[in-house]
């Protein structure tokens, strides 16, 4: 067992927003476009691919973290993670399957943990946050006409 030193999960996650951002041994946050990968989606890798495996991989590689996947060359790691995938949701599936499944979301950022660790986050879209400041507010029909009437 180790001892000693730091871990990966030990201590408060990681805060993009912290003050003391100046330090040397800190690595700089990554922004991941927030519409997504736009470049062209890898041919699966891996031989006798199954229909479940493909819809998967289409669906991860619209992702914003394929833009990262893309820029280091992982998809055979991204291929190994969705034949994984669904191997781990068959009935008779080995919780230990399922545990690599796990760290391996984590290690290709595709959860919450996972990204903080690898100190990735999503651009905010500035785009559906104005659609959603521009939409009108629902009154009642009884609510305008007492302004009316008011």
């Amino acid at each position: 067992m180790a001892s000693g030193g730091a871990r990966a999960r030990s201590g408060p996650p990681a805060d993009p927003n912290a003050l003391r951002r100046d330090r040397k041994d800190d690595k700089s946050w990554v922004t991941l476009p927030a519409e997504g990968f736009r470049g062209d989606v890898p041919d699966f890798p891996l031989p006798d691919a199954l229909v479940s495996e493909s819809a998967l991989w289409a669906e991860l590689w619209e992702k914003p973290q394929a833009f990262m996947w893309d820029r280091l060359g992982l998809k055979w790691q991204v291929a190994a993670y969705v034949r994984a995938f669904v191997e781990s949701v068959q009935e008779k599936a080995s919780a230990g399957l399922k545990t690599a499944v796990l760290r391996m979301e984590a290690e290709l950022g595709l959860s919450t943990v996972g990204m903080g660790q690898l100190r990735w986050r999503i651009a905010a879209d500035e785009v559906a946050e104005r659609r959603e400041e521009a939409k009108p507010e629902r009154t009642s029909a009884r609510d305008r006409l007492k302004a009316l009437n008011a």
